[in-house]
């Protein structure tokens, strides 16, 4: 799904797709999935509902996982979506992931305290 791209991110390729919630999410499996692949630390206390960080376009988004979601999906809270996808959705996008250190930063700033489920 995704490939190393630089020392920060990981990049891959979603549909995009608007929708009604105010969080950007994809497909809860491949939301544990990813998170087990990319975050784990090998202690095996990691959480698998801790929220990815990507970034589509120049904007960062914090990603929880939903069943409602199609897998191979990244659904933007509907004001969110990229104006070149207009009128082209779901619309393949590239997308960066960030990794667990640059997510952990990221995540510090949008004010997400690690204490409360995603």
């Amino acid at each position: 799904m995704f490939e190393r791209f630089s020392s920060g991110y990981y990049l891959g390729s979603l549909y995009v797709q608007p929708r009604g919630e105010d969080e950007a999410a994809i497909r809860r499996d491949d939301h544990e999935r990813v998170n087990e692949q990319l975050y784990a630390t090998g202690d095996g206390v990691e959480r698998l509902d801790n929220p990815l960080v990507m970034k589509v376009g120049t904007r960062h988004y914090p990603v929880v996982g939903d069943d409602d979601v199609p897998t191979g999906t990244l659904a933007l809270p509907a004001d969110a979506v990229p104006d070149d996808l207009e009128g082209k959705l779901p619309g393949r996008r590239e997308v960066f992931l960030a990794n667990a250190e640059r997510a952990s930063d990221l995540l510090q700033y949008t004010g997400w305290d690690g204490e409360s489920s995603a």
